[in-house]
């Protein structure tokens, strides 16, 4: 399937559960498409971006060592996302990431997510919760800053302060 089939095929996902996971497991057994797809996500002014969002998301959720070897391109190009309906599936993906990061149960996303991915993971976090954000996308980078500050002593403080000055918001 081409980079143009896929686009075609994503005009048929929409929010229910069912699609997104049809196009998901769809993506899972093509591993193929998965820069196909990360190529769509990251075409960010086009109104199918957040459809591809959503199949990545829900690929992620079956599957996250699927994204292994797209992280240095996921996270290098997350910040570009900006459509309300791609931010939240791109944070939700962050949140899974760092979750199987810091999982009590061993698991290869804990050799795999390096340096580098957790500080970019760390900057898109910040700007959502300092941005004009919605709640979920804020919720989500909540999570991750709490589980990162584990390991970097200044996230806890930053976090405090913008939850404070927030929190009546």
């Amino acid at each position: 399937m081409t980079t143009a089939q896929l686009y075609q095929e994503l005009n048929y996902v929409n929010h229910s559960r069912e699609k997104r996971l049809y196009y998901a497991n769809l993506v899972m057994d093509n591993p193929n498409l998965i820069p196909k797809l990360l190529e769509i996500l990251f075409s960010v002014d086009d109104k199918i971006s957040p459809r591809a969002a959503w199949v990545f998301e829900f690929m992620c959720k079956e599957n996250l060592e699927e994204a292994i070897p797209y992280l240095d391109y996921f996270t290098e190009n997350m910040h570009k996302v900006h459509q309300d309906s791609a931010v939240r599936p791109v944070a939700k993906v962050c949140e899974y990431l760092v979750n199987a990061y810091y999982s009590r149960t061993e698991n290869i996303i804990k050799t795999a997510l390096l340096p580098r991915h957790r500080e970019k993971i760390i900057e898109v976090c910040f700007d959502y919760m300092i941005n004009d954000e919605k709640i979920a996308p804020k919720a989500y980078a909540m999570n991750c800053l709490f589980l990162l500050g584990k390991d970097y002593d200044w996230i806890h403080p930053e976090l405090v302060l913008i939850l404070e000055r927030d929190f009546q918001m």
